[in-house]
Formats: C-alpha cells, sequence, structure tokens
C-alpha cells in the first residue's frame, strides 16, 4: 500500500504511502494518505489534497515513536499532537516505523547542529569570561579531532585485521583449489574465491576511503581551528565595542534628561500634539482589504469594496494615524512623565528575580490521601500543596495585571470605541496564563492581603484583600498614574461534573478612565478543568461577556468558544464586535485567549449570510485590513520546570522589604513550598488551615454571646420604657456613633488604598 521512493539527496528523503489514522470514537480508524519529507509527517484525506490542504504535520525531531502491536503505533510530541496508527501489515508497519526512525535520526541531527552554531553566538558574558568559554570551546574543538581520530584508528585497525583475515581465506581458497576434486566441488570452490577477492577489494577501497577522510580531517583541522579562533576574537572585540556603546548612551541619556529638566517649559511648548496636517498620511498598506474572520456562528466578514474604500479613504487614514499617534505616545510615555516631574531624583529601578527553585518531582500517594480523610468531614479534609502552585489566589488576581500597558493606551484614545477595543483586549489577555497552569493556587486566609507597587516600572499600584472566608471572596482595587483605576470583587462558585471541573467567578470587573470619565464593566467567564480523575489535566474557558460603557452606552460582545472534539474551527477562539449605543458594528475582534487578538475596523454590515441554527440569517461585515492589538508575551526560559510561571508571576512572591504583616509573601506555607520543601509546607498548611477554623469557632462562640447579650438589653430596655428610675442605670447610646465608626473605618480604608497601603 505504501510507495517508497529512492531518496536523491538526505535533504529530499521522502516516504508515502496509505496508513489508517484514528479518528474518533465513532468512525474509529481511517484511511488517509501520509508522506514523510524532510523530518516533517503530514497527512492529507485524499493524494489529490497534497497540493492545497494539509489535515496536519508534526515534527519528528522532538518526537516519539512507539509501538503498540503488530499493526498499530503511536506518534506523538509531547502531547500537543499524538497520532494512533495502524498499518495493513505487520511489514508495512516495519517499514514505516524504519523510515521514520531514519527520518527522526537525521532531523534531530540537522536541530543539533544548528543549535550548536547558534551557540557560538549567543554568550553575552563580559571579557573576563570570554577567555574562559573560548577554552572550554577550544578544548570541546580539541576533544571532538581526538575522537574522531581514535574512530578512524579503529577504521584501520578494523582493516588491518579485514587484510589478515582475507588473506588467510585466500590461501586457504588457493590450497583447495589446488587439490584435485570433482568437477562440482571445483567450480563451488572458484565462486568462492571470486567471492572473497570481490570483499578484498571492497574493504581494501572502504580503508583507502577512510585514509582519504582522515587526511582531509588533518588537513582542514588547523584551517578550521584559526577561524574558529578569528570568529571567537571578532565577537570578544564587538561584545567590548557594545558595552562601550552602552555606557556612552547611558551617559548621553543622563545628560538629555538634564537638559530636558532644565527646559522643561520650552519642551512643553515645542512638543505639542500633531497638526491636522499630520494626521491626514495616508499609509498604503491600510488599502488592503481581506476577510477579518473566517468561519464564525454569528456573523460573516467579507471584504470590502473597493469604490466604498475610495469614498472613505479619508476616514480610514485618520483613524491609522490616530492609532499610531497613540502607539508613539505609548512609547514617548516614561520621559513626558519625567518632564512633568524635573525635581525628582533618577533612582535605579529594582532588579527582579527571573528564576524561582525548580519544581521538585515528588510522586503523589492517593492512598495516603484517602486514607486520612476516613472519618473526617469534607470540609477539613487537608489538601496536600502538590496540587498547588506557590502563589496565592491573591497574587493570581494580580497577575491580570501583565498587560496592563492595554490599559494605557486605552486612556489615550480618543474615541470611546477604539478604547472599548483595548479594553476587550485587556479582558481575553487575563486568560492567557492559564493555558499550561494547572496548579491550584493556595486559599487566602482571611484578611490576608497583597500589595503590588510598580508605579516605577508601569505606574500602577495593586492592593488584593481576602474580605471573607465562607464564601470565600476577594477585594481588588488598582490605581494607575496614566489615567486609569480597576477594581473588582471576586468570589468562586465550584459545580463538580465527574470528569471535569466547572469555576465560575461571581462579581464584576470595574474600569474607570479619568481623562474622559469613561466607566467599564464586565465579568468573567466559565473555567473548566478537564481529565480531574483520569489522563493529564487541562483548561479550556467558554462563555460570553458583555463588556458596557455606562458613560457612552457602547457594548463589546465576546464569544469564547467551547472546545469541541469534532469542530474544525481554531481552538481557543475568541470572536466579537463593538457597537455603539444604537447598535451599530464598527470594530469586529478575533483571535485567541491564548495567544493574540486582532481588531478590523467595519466598513458596511448587512443581512443576508447563511441561516443560522434558530433559523436568523447572520450578519455580514465588510471590514478594512485587521490589526493586531495584543500578543502574550514569551514564557521565561525554563518555565516548564517554574509551573510555567510568566515574567511576572516569578516576581509576585518575591520578598520584599516594608510589606504588611499580613501579606501573602509572608505564609511560611507557600514559601516552603516554592522552596522545594513539600512536606513541611504541608505540615505548616495543616497548622495554619486549623488555626482558622479555630478562630473562626471562637468568633461563632462571641456572636452567639453577643446575640444574648442584645437580647436581654432590649429586654431592659422595655422594662426602661415602663420603669422611669431604671432610666439612670442603663444610659441611652448616641445613634450617631455606630454611623461615624462606619465613616470612620472607610476613611481609613480609602487611605490605605491612596496612601501609603498596608505599610
Amino acid at each position: 500500500m505504501s510507495e517508497p521512493k529512492t531518496p536523491t539527496t538526505p535533504a529530499g528523503d521522502t516516504y508515502k504511502g496509505w496508513v489508517f489514522k484514528w479518528t474518533n470514537y465513532i468512525k474509529g480508524y481511517q484511511r488517509r494518505w501520509f508522506v514523510l519529507s524532510n523530518g516533517l509527517l503530514s497527512y492529507y484525506r485524499t493524494q489529490a489534497e497534497m497540493g492545497h490542504t494539509c489535515r496536519g504535520t508534526i515534527n519528528l525531531a522532538t518526537a516519539t515513536i512507539t509501538v503498540d502491536d503488530a499493526c498499530n503505533f503511536v506518534i506523538s510530541n509531547g502531547g500537543a499532537q499524538t497520532y494512533h496508527l495502524k498499518a495493513s501489515c505487520e511489514v508495512e508497519r516495519q517499514r514505516w516505523i524504519t523510515a521514520l526512525e531514519l527520518a527522526k535520526a537525521k532531523a534531530a541531527n540537522m536541530q543539533a547542529e544548528s543549535d550548536d552554531s547558534g551557540d557560538d553566538f549567543s554568550s553575552s558574558s563580559p571579557p573576563a569570561a570570554h577567555g574562559q568559554s573560548g577554552a572550554a570551546q577550544n578544548s570541546e574543538v580539541q576533544s571532538a579531532l581526538r575522537t574522531l581520530g581514535s574512530k578512524v584508528e579503529d577504521l584501520t585497525t578494523c582493516n588491518d585485521l579485514i587484510s589478515k583475515h582475507g588473506s588467510a581465506l585466500q590461501r586457504s581458497l588457493t590450497e583447495l583449489d589446488s587439490l584435485r576434486l570433482t568437477g562440482e566441488a571445483g567450480d563451488k570452490i572458484r565462486q568462492v574465491t571470486e567471492r572473497a577477492t570481490l570483499f578484498r577489494i571492497t574493504s581494501n577501497a572502504m580503508i583507502n576511503a577512510c585514509r582519504d577522510f582522515l587526511a582531509l580531517a588533518q588537513a582542514h583541522s588547523k584551517r578550521w581551528q584559526k577561524a574558529l579562533q578569528a570568529e571567537r576574537e571578532q565577537r570578544v572585540r564587538l561584545e567590548e565595542t557594545l558595552e562601550q556603546l552602552a555606557k556612552q548612551h547611558n551617559h548621553l541619556e543622563r545628560a538629555f534628561r538634564g537638559a530636558a529638566q532644565a527646559n522643561a517649559s520650552a519642551d512643553s511648548k515645542s512638543t505639542a500634539g500633531p497638526g491636522k496636517g499630520e494626521a491626514s498620511d495616508e499609509d498604503e498598506d491600510d488599502n488592503e482589504f481581506f476577510d477579518a474572520m473566517e468561519e464564525n456562528p454569528e456573523f460573516i466578514t467579507v471584504p470590502a469594496d473597493p469604490q466604498f474604500h475610495k469614498r472613505s479613504s479619508s476616514n480610514v487614514s485618520g483613524f491609522n494615524s490616530e492609532m499610531c499617534s497613540d502607539d508613539q505616545s505609548l512609547n514617548e510615555e516614561p520621559l513626558a512623565m519625567s518632564q512633568e516631574s524635573p525635581s525628582q531624583e533618577l533612582v535605579p529601578l529594582k532588579k527582579r528575580r527571573t528564576r524561582i527553585p525548580d519544581k521538585p518531582n515528588y510522586s503523589l500517594n492517593l492512598w495516603s490521601i484517602m486514607k486520612n480523610c476516613i472519618g473526617k468531614e469534607l470540609s477539613k479534609i487537608p489538601m496536600p500543596v502538590n496540587f498547588n502552585e506557590p502563589i496565592s489566589m491573591l497574587q493570581r488576581l494580580s497577575e491580570d495585571l501583565e498587560y496592563h500597558e492595554l490599559l494605557d493606551k486605552a486612556a489615550k484614545c480618543h474615541s470611546s470605541l477604539e478604547q472599548m477595543c483595548y479594553v476587550a483586549a485587556f479582558s481575553v489577555s487575563s486568560y492567557s496564563t492559564t493555558v499550561h497552569r494547572t496548579g491550584k493556587p493556595f486559599n487566602p486566609l482571611l484578611g490576608e492581603t497583597y500589595e503590588l507597587d510598580r508605579r516605577r516600572e508601569s505606574g500602577y499600584r495593586s492592593l488584593c484583600e481576602q474580605v471573607s472566608h465562607h464564601p470565600p471572596a476577594a477585594a481588588h482595587h488598582v490605581i494607575s498614574d496614566r489615567g486609569w483605576t480597576l477594581r473588582q470583587e471576586i468570589t468562586v462558585a465550584s459545580k463538580f461534573r465527574g470528569k471535569y471541573l466547572s469555576i465560575m467567578p461571581l462579581g464584576t470587573i470595574h474600569a474607570i478612565f479619568g481623562k474622559n470619565n469613561h466607566h467599564y464593566t464586565w465579568k468573567k467567564v466559565t473555567t473548566t478543568v478537564h481529565n480531574i480523575i483520569v489522563g493529564k489535566l487541562w483548561i479550556d474557558q467558554s462563555g460570553e461577556i458583555d463588556i458596557v460603557n455606562h458613560t457612552t452606552g457602547d457594548r463589546c460582545h465576546l464569544k469564547f468558544a467551547p472546545y469541541s472534539y469534532f469542530s474544525r474551527d481554531v481552538a481557543r477562539k475568541v470572536t466579537g464586535v463593538v457597537m455603539d449605543k444604537d447598535g451599530k458594528a464598527h470594530y469586529v475582534l478575533s483571535g485567541t485567549w491564548d495567544e493574540k487578538m486582532e481588531l478590523s475596523r467595519v466598513m458596511q454590515s448587512s443581512r443576508g449570510g447563511e441561516n443560522g441554527t434558530e433559523g436568523k440569517q447572520k450578519t455580514v461585515y465588510q471590514t478594512l485590513k485587521a490589526r493586531e492589538v495584543w500578543r502574550r508575551n514569551p514564557l521565561p526560559d525554563g518555565a516548564e520546570t517554574m509551573y510555567f510561571f510568566t515574567a511576572l508571576a516569578l516576581t509576585l512572591n518575591e520578598s520584599e522589604d516594608g510589606v504588611a504583616p499580613t501579606d501573602s509573601r509572608r505564609r511560611p506555607d507557600q514559601r516552603l513550598m516554592e522552596d522545594g520543601r513539600w512536606e513541611e509546607a504541608n505540615t505548616e498548611k495543616q497548622r495554619l488551615e486549623e488555626k482558622q477554623r479555630s478562630v473562626r469557632r471562637e468568633r461563632e462562640r462571641e456572636a452567639a454571646s453577643q446575640r444574648t447579650s442584645s437580647q436581654s438589653e432590649d429586654a431592659v430596655d422595655e422594662d426602661c420604657l415602663t420603669d422611669p428610675s431604671l432610666k439612670s442605670k442603663y444610659p441611652t447610646v448616641n445613634p450617631s456613633f455606630s454611623h461615624c465608626s462606619r465613616v470612620f473605618i472607610q476613611s481609613i480604608h480609602h487611605s490605605l488604598l491612596l496612601g501609603h497601603g498596608l505599610r
């Protein structure tokens, strides 16, 4: 069934054929056309699809190939892609396994060679360390040459042995030929003699080729060493030059800031906003139109008419220049802030950590957990830290500010509809950190706080507090120097469905922009954790978000498509439409919640698409070229061993001076888990939880006693109404006292937020 082709060059190895691939439980194995070429295994439904539609491709360089039985084998690259394949017979399966193993070895070698060649230029150590790294690399080259020489000597030894044994064989055959034997025996001996002679000639040719190779390697090794040494010296010189340029740049930047502070008034006049003539420049790239989104269950987008584009080109250019001016002004913002405060001294920013201790590989004994749960109430079962990650839920809420620059850009927008696009992108970006994060954050203790002060780096300050234990609820407040405020009150409801767990955040998020007093609100979608009992945990986001601008009436409806095994659409897809108060669409948003979001301006909309599931016609939007509004930042190096934390998450639990005693950074169980001491963390976590339960029981007893005393006081008050002699013994309390105490507490809390926090 397969059609192997003889490769002409190592880079052009190709193997094709029909193989049965597992699709789903309904259809089972289906016949697919597989093509193996250049270390990539691709498959198609038919051979005719090879020119235009590829159903899937897997890179063999990082893939594992396992054999199940006589005909079945599995190819996987670590969980993202797994092909369950079945050949027609065992011989066919062995052919494919051999071809795949050879292609995998070649792809791995090519990748290793490319990595080695790139490592020579990836070092950024100081010149003192370059000598050490150069000596290490030189020793590696010498070691490789010695290994190569030893292998060639082994080949020479094998050649001597082959020549020796071949000569002995030749002599033995000659002696046999000299004997008088029958005609048939003589023919056999002559045939064996000819074959032995051919074998000897072939072995001699192989040895000669090896000798030539050794001579060539020795002749060129000195040249290669000289070239390598020259490249190394040139790299050191370039890095020294780069270091000098960096120092010069630092001095120039300081001199420029000093001049800017001295001429602040003159610069404020000269750096006024761009004129109307500058805002009317037209970008030729924006003349292209395309379909902003492909398949969508609610609406369809198509390219706009060129004639319509000509009529509205001035509006488009104004939109583009406005977007560009927003980006430029945002990039220049730190400089503008320094100009506005010339008296402020320049203090170097604190260097945040970029790594935490690696996650230990502790096995989880479920039986020991179940054994400790016998006879206990469900609310008192201690869950081990094996299911956690070393941050609290308050720190996880603060991690929503990973892409705070979206709100910075929104604060500078002049149009409320453009501002809505950035707010929508910010609401989606908060889920990008959950795609690999299957660990559970620590439950905060009652009264626990977390303060994140990033005013010098990013211009914002965040404060979270656990305000309720049962049900758990947290309050979050963020104030930014760049014109926005964010607050949210979050509580969580969860439902266990057997195979998966649904987590439904309750509460509203508020974003307020001080420049135009626009007030936005939205809620979070449902998070689903799959494979709770058996299998690898994975997380999906599904539901709908309605973002409302209560000042202008603008709306944005976002839809998070749930994962479906039978869907051909993009996984983790998010689509949305930005509309004004009259319901007219102005922008279309599309992308994925784990990668990026794009916006396209709607030029015209109409009814007339295919009928939807409820018999309604879809809306067709004619859009301009899409513009990327948000993209996820790459994870730090080695993130898989650090709980898949982002760059911001790595700094959330970093110890800092001056934080409140109730700050999450001071939790001992959380700190022990981060340090890799999980057994001590489990013990400390159980102690803190039991202490919190005892404090809660004590509060309940005090509340019960207070209710009893209040009932007795009410009875005394009733007696006072009838007996005037008791009024002097029990004086009345000023009714305005409770109101004043509430106002005082609120003012203290407000000053904590706007002043010095909890320090």
